[in-house]
């Protein structure tokens, strides 16, 4: 990514459950106990999804934990939290999520400069035998560079 970007949080497991087909960028709306907890990297995006409904996008299943000194201004860790795109790429996503089967899942947290901002993948599911196939082909990918590895020292 570019400069000026700290990574918060990452999805891994988004990548072996879905095909990523595209990405996109989004602010979060945000209270100001969340913005420090999420500093301090108390947040965690593995079960959470998006969804298009009423011309807003909202994630939801986004835990961010509550800031130690916030007291009375911590919000609810699993609130829905609207999410800041172009009226245009909103109803395209609405338009490709209800149609085509795809889900918007988010796959990494970060900060561009000051502002908190949200990669959404537009993914299609993957089956059982595509997580399979994924998995022998990184097995098969790794042993080649192990061997290759090895064939440069000179001895196998």
């Amino acid at each position: 990514m570019a400069e000026g970007i700290k990574i918060i949080a990452k999805n891994p497991k988004a990548y072996h459950d879905y095909f990523v087909e595209d990405k996109f960028e989004a602010g979060v709306q945000l209270a100001g106990t969340e913005v420090k907890s999420i500093r301090l990297g108390h947040v965690n995006l593995k079960d959470a999804y998006a969804i298009v409904k009423d011309g807003e996008l909202t994630v939801h299943g986004m835990h961010v934990s509550p800031y130690e000194k916030g007291n009375i201004f911590n919000k609810d860790p699993l609130r829905p939290r609207k999410l800041l795109m172009h009226k245009r790429e909103i109803m395209k996503l609405g338009v490709k999520t209800k149609q085509d089967g795809y889900a918007l899942v988010p796959l990494t947290l970060y900060f561009r400069r000051a502002y908190v901002k949200l990669e959404l993948g537009l993914c299609k599911g993957k089956k059982l035998y595509d997580k399979r196939d994924a998995a022998a082909a990184k097995d098969a990918k790794r042993e080649i560079d192990r061997t290759m590895k090895n064939a440069r020292r000179g001895s196998f």
